[in-house]
């Protein structure tokens, strides 16, 4: 016979954004298993404790005990309130997927017998394709930087290596200098989840940062610099937003018309690959994906292109000339 769980007390109404007691103590533990287990970021851990402790501030108002004894209607109840309150779509899904994480947590771990978000529908998301760059718009944005400064050497080197690479801006900025290997042309990255991986780039990538190495880093280097492969005028890391900044200059001086962030490169170097026959596995690993769903997008971003090429060029495509013309 199951061993009888003692009934609780009843939940004292919560503080500010916190969540009612009784239901505390099964988010805890499953944010220190998302943690410790998974190893979500601060960030990811942070949005889900605030979406669970909104979810349960609703329970609790509508008469819900704890986590373990409330209803999937209960839950549908305060899907409905956040999407009455005009909730983006996004983040009704990352509210969700909070519940669903602990939903299931609480059946592997034996306090539920069923899983209470199961069943409960989600709502449709309507996935944006990523922009991309074209192979003219690259090149012309990697040959941007000045080749007669430090930054100018150091911002040629990071473009071409995320060109090259895919790298999100938080691994490129992270990069040390051991984490290059220039003669076989690979950098060892740790991505999201601290999963390490390798990746390889091509050899204009390598020569721009054997330049950069050779007459722009040692300009930057001051007496506490560390390790960190691209640096500031401080001879500190260079951060994210600073990168950001200077992508939208490049840009500028390249003459490119569309809003460039640093994330189209990562987006270009994807679907340019895909374009030539790259295995979509292969670009999932590349690119750090953890699910192959993720890279799968860029299937549709090059199915696109080839529509509007067709479009564009073929006798009785839509945006082609009549005969009569």
């Amino acid at each position: 016979m199951p061993p009888v769980r003692a009934p609780r007390k009843p939940a004292s109404a919560p503080a500010g954004d916190s969540a009612p007691s009784a239901f505390a103590e099964d988010m805890d533990a499953l944010l220190a298993h998302l943690e410790l287990e998974r190893g979500l970021s601060r960030h990811t851990l942070a949005a889900y404790e605030s979406d669970l402790a909104q979810c349960a501030r609703h329970l609790h108002e509508i008469g819900a005990a704890d986590w373990r004894t409330v209803r999937p209607e209960q839950i549908s109840s305060w899907m409905v309130s956040l999407t009455r309150r005009d909730y983006a779509v996004a983040s009704l899904a990352r509210k969700l997927t909070a519940v669903r994480l602990l939903a299931r947590f609480l059946v592997r771990e034996n306090l539920r017998q069923d899983d209470f978000a199961a069943l409960l529908p989600g709502p449709k998301l309507r996935r944006k394709l990523p922009g991309t760059l074209t192979a003219a718009e690259v090149a012309r944005l990697l040959e941007a930087p000045p080749a007669t400064t430090p930054h100018g050497l150091r911002d040629r080197a990071m473009l071409e290596l995320m060109y090259a690479s895919g790298l999100r801006v938080s691994e490129l900025c992270a990069l040390k200098l051991q984490s290059l290997d220039l003669e076989q042309r690979i950098v060892r990255v740790f991505g999201k989840g601290a999963k390490e991986r390798l990746v390889p780039f091509g050899k204009p990538a390598a020569n721009a940062i054997q330049i950069y190495l050779s007459g722009g880093r040692a300009a930057l280097v001051k007496s506490r610099t560390g390790s960190e492969l691209f640096l500031s005028q401080q001879g500190k890391p260079l951060s994210r937003k600073m990168f950001w900044l200077l992508v939208k200059q490049h840009a500028r001086r390249a003459g490119i018309a569309k809003p460039v962030k640093p994330h189209l490169l990562r987006h270009s170097f994807a679907t340019h690959l895909l374009a030539h026959g790259a295995d979509l596995r292969a670009i999932q690993e590349m690119l750090g994906h953890a699910d192959l769903a993720t890279t799968q997008i860029y299937t549709a971003v090059e199915g696109r292109r080839l529509i509007d090429e067709h479009a564009k060029h073929h006798p009785r495509g839509r945006g082609a000339r009549t005969a009569k013309e």
